[in-house]
């Protein structure tokens, strides 16, 4: 790692401490961060959202003329540490600003840019992303879902499952095979969809923490203007691999978030006990909090690792992949330890996380695909 806070970088800090502090109220930050359920939460997040946006802070990393401050690495770094700290919730349309948007911003016409971003920005369009289906999660190229040409439309059939908030969407980035004889990773397009459109019939699913933050998504014959197409034809997986987002510090999250859990997992461990003694004196619970404590300051290392190699040019992809995996067992030992001291009982928060955490190894890329991209492009392991 070789890299310090720029003068610029810092006045950034400072001007977006001065706003949180001026704006982030407890009820804001008291929102549930799972809305797919609760709409006084949900409308009082989008509310949030359109401040945020008006402001300009609602997607620092973005281009100016989107709405965003095109800020550089180390600010988004800045961004990151501050609204994680002060645990701003993450935007409701996080999907769309970090994946979708960016595709848009590389393929989409300039009507398409200025009409649907600054709305996706502000949270007045919801969106979600039509990639995994029943038998095709992590390998998005052995999708089923078909468009057919029929004129000036083409005609989808098929279902999508998991889709973050898609009983919210108003829109939906969906990938689709228009060329079935094509190899495996071609035939895919991509378009934009009005999740109005006739034809389209949205399930939520209910999650074991009774959230519904996903949803299933059946298409029946949607006709789909053909000038909806994000990107040429039959070439979709360009468009998914463009959707890199230009929140190149998010990578900072990932044990920015883990480190303020754990500081209040410890502050919630203060007045509990383990048998006969405190929690805090317990040789077990410190062991196991040692555990926690230096699996995130490894995955802080391999995460501003990224982030230097971004600054000077390197390979910052690998490192990434390897944290995403680290930072999902990372999550799941917070989440035992905190569950095993306190129990289900004492703590409603800390019983969520249990069942949620079991998703962090799937969620954004599974332990499974991560590893793989590890081993052969960190170590250089052939593909067997």
């Amino acid at each position: 790692m070789d890299f310090t806070y720029s003068p610029e970088a810092e006045q950034f800090r400072t001007e977006l401490r001065s706003w949180l502090a001026a704006n982030l109220t407890e009820d804001i930050v008291s929102a549930t961060r799972h809305p797919g359920a609760d709409d006084q939460a949900f409308e009082l997040l989008r509310k949030w959202n359109a401040r945020l946006a008006d402001a300009g802070w609602a997607a620092v990393a973005w281009p100016t003329p989107y709405g965003g401050r095109g800020a550089s690495v180390l600010e988004q770094l800045v961004y990151a540490e501050e609204t994680t700290r002060a645990r701003v919730p993450n935007p409701l349309n996080i999907i769309g600003i970090n994946n979708i948007a960016p595709a848009i911003m590389k393929y989409g016409s300039e009507t398409q840019r200025l009409d649907l971003l600054p709305r996706m920005l502000r949270a007045d369009d919801i969106w979600c992303q039509g990639m995994s289906e029943p038998e095709s999660g992590s390998d998005l190229a052995s999708l089923r879902t078909r468009a057919i040409r029929d004129g000036d439309a083409y005609v989808v059939n098929g279902q999508k499952i998991w889709t973050s908030l898609g009983h919210r969407a108003d829109w939906c980035q969906l990938y689709v095979r228009t060329d079935p004889d094509a190899p495996k990773h071609q035939g895919i397009s991509c378009f934009l969809v009005d999740m109005k459109s006739p034809g389209i019939t949205v399930r939520p699913l209910v999650a074991l923490n009774g959230d519904m933050d996903f949803a299933e998504v059946f298409f029946t014959d949607v006709r789909i203007p053909a000038d909806a197409m994000l990107g040429p034809l039959n070439e979709g997986w360009k468009v998914a691999t463009a959707t890199l987002s230009y929140e190149r510090a998010a990578a900072a999250r990932l044990y920015l978030e883990l480190q303020v859990d754990l500081e209040q997992l410890v502050s919630d461990l203060a007045t509990a006990r383990v048998g006969d003694r405190p929690a805090l004196q317990d040789p077990i619970t410190l062991h196991r909090i040692g555990e926690v404590v230096t699996r995130i300051k490894f995955l802080e290392v391999l995460c501003l690792r990224s982030i230097s190699a971004m600054l000077h040019g390197g390979d910052a992809f690998s490192t990434a992949s390897l944290a995403k995996s680290v930072w999902g067992e990372s999550g799941q030992m917070l989440a035992a330890l905190a569950y095993d001291v306190l129990g289900p009982v004492a703590s409603a928060r800390w019983a969520d996380y249990r069942l949620t955490a079991r998703a962090l190894t799937i969620a954004g890329g599974t332990t499974q695909i991560n590893k793989n991209i590890t081993a052969q492009r960190v170590l250089g392991l052939p593909r067997r």
